[in-house]
């Protein structure tokens, strides 16, 4: 059988046939081009103006150069810290950090869609990764300190590698990507690295090619590895294994049956976490990519499934178990996100989004293929990905104007601290702390809530050392330590709550800003 799944390779006239190289080289080249295409996005769109968010914040503040670290809640993961350490060792600026995040996020999809090169025609892997790159979320996560992404590309890595390894035994690359793609995942979140091991090793055991002790052994040990240095620190800071997993249960709300499909679609329209995501949803365009996914991914796994090739023997373009896996793994990934918790963030399906844009690519594919006159079809679904890629374009730029917005807010918030008294070594507690401590050079501490890492009494003493700045929201009180500290009132941006801080007797303002 010659069949092909997806888009079928152009074959040229007899006797022009390219050799191994020149289709290795053609393969590269176009993915070559949308990882270039997704940095350079980035760098035109996401990289200028924008700030530190909240989560980027507390990671950046474990490696910054001159800050103390904010407390490092249960379930958080040390990865994302150790790939920006090197860059945050050297320098504070915010926009070296995202333009070396931009090229090293562009270099990391080239390098997950190379792997499966042999997997897939090269036509399919540009659709699938072009698809993946042009989600707003993808592209506003590119430049940002957050593990999601990185899990997104280490999966589809993983997965290509594994399925190289379960294809060809003689395939040492496959193999030992495989476990160092594992090790990858688990080190940015220990949580998804289990849940992308699970359909892994149940494929592992399941099918004959694929059923090798070295195979499994990568994957289990892989995880293991990955997941070692979060173990470790459990016993150190935490009080140990159960203790830690109780602990991030409880910040994360308990995993449980929760229907969170609706959650996620309100989530679209631009909103970074949404938790309780009871909010109108009143841009439903936004989620209509989203709706559209699940179908084009069934559709790409039927045609592969049609196929009925053996995984070994499948044609170089046409390996079935290249589409049935990453689609299998992808549903799999999203399922914690989907039915097992009470709020939504969209950076959460990331890893999902990128396994499944292979069979949804492979169906494009075949509609383009199948449908009569090809210009029909090309018209047609060239203007379906430019809506599409409008819609994307639209939340992603009123998301990245928030963060300009926001970081202009922050700036202005710490350099009115400064000018308050507030200067290292000094503390912030209270509303958005590690957002402000890490602009004022301050150390984060709160007294309360998930990140609980100093008590009241502990606080008002500290005040009588150093500057200490609690920052309370809205119309809401100060605690009674802070009675008989000095109150300043604090930048407000348009939209947002007023805020102000209560300083404590060790913060002594300058009479001009430093």
């Amino acid at each position: 059988m010659n069949r092909t799944v997806g888009l079928a390779p152009v074959r040229p006239r007899a006797g022009t046939w390219p050799g191994p190289e020149r289709r290795v080289a053609d393969g590269l080249l176009w993915i070559a081009v949308v990882a270039a295409a997704y940095t350079a996005v980035q760098l035109a769109l996401a990289v200028p103006g924008t700030g530190l968010g909240w989560d980027e914040s507390v990671y950046v503040s474990q490696v910054a150069r001159g800050s103390e670290a904010a407390f490092f809640s249960a379930p958080r993961a040390r990865g994302i810290t150790f790939l920006v350490a090197p860059v945050t060792a050297l320098t504070s600026s915010v926009e070296v950090l995202r333009v070396f995040l931009a090229v090293l996020s562009g270099a990391g999809l080239f390098a997950a869609l190379a792997v499966w090169r042999t997997l897939l025609p090269p036509r399919v892997l540009a659709l699938a990764g072009g698809l993946f790159a042009g989600l707003w979320i993808t592209v506003f996560y590119g430049p940002q300190v957050m593990p999601n992404l990185w899990v997104a590309l280490g999966a589809l890595f993983t997965v290509g590698c594994f399925l190289r390894a379960a294809r060809d035994t003689a395939d040492r690359v496959g193999l030992l990507g495989t476990g160092a793609g594992l090790v990858f995942v688990a080190l940015m979140r220990p949580s998804d690295a289990l849940w992308l091991l699970l359909p892994l090793a149940a494929v592992a055991l399941l099918s004959r090619p694929a059923r090798r002790p070295a195979l499994l052994v990568a994957l289990v040990a892989g995880t293991v590895l990955g997941c070692l240095p979060w173990i470790v620190e459990a016993y150190v800071a935490y009080d140990g294994l159960l203790a830690r997993l109780r602990r991030a249960g409880e910040i994360q709300g308990h995993l449980g049956p929760h229907f969170a499909v609706d959650d996620q679609l309100r989530a679209l329209e631009g909103r970074s976490l949404c938790r309780p995501c009871d909010v109108p949803w009143r841009k439903p365009v936004t989620g209509v990519w989203f709706l559209v996914l699940w179908p084009l991914a069934v559709g790409g796994a039927l045609v592969a499934a049609r196929m009925r090739c053996p995984f070994t023997t499948a044609p170089a373009a046409v390996r079935p178990s290249a589409v049935l896996v990453p689609a299998f793994a992808g549903v799999f990934m999203a399922v914690p996100y989907l039915l097992l918790i009470g709020y939504a963030a969209p950076r959460f399906l990331l890893p999902a989004y990128a396994l499944l844009a292979l069979p949804v690519a492979v169906c494009l594919g075949r509609i383009a293929a199948r449908t009569r006159p090809r210009a029909v079809a090309a018209v047609v679904l060239g203007l379906a990905l430019a809506g599409h890629l409008a819609v994307q374009y639209a939340v992603l730029n009123g998301t990245l104007e928030r963060s300009r917005e926001n970081r202009n807010y922050f700036d202005a918030i710490a350099s009115e601290l400064r000018r308050h008294g507030v200067r290292a070594p000094c503390v912030v507690s209270g509303s958005e702390a590690p957002r402000i401590a890490l602009r004022a050079g301050c150390a984060s501490r709160q007294a309360g809530g998930h990140d609980g890492s100093i008590t009241r009494s502990e606080l008002a003493r500290l005040g009588r050392e150093r500057p200490v700045a609690y920052v309370v929201e809205g119309g809401n009180r100060a605690p009674s330590f802070t009675r008989g500290w000095r109150t300043a009132p604090l930048p407000v941006l348009p939209g947002r709550l007023e805020l102000r801080a209560f300083l404590s007797p060790a913060a002594v303002p300058t009479a001009t800003p430093p």
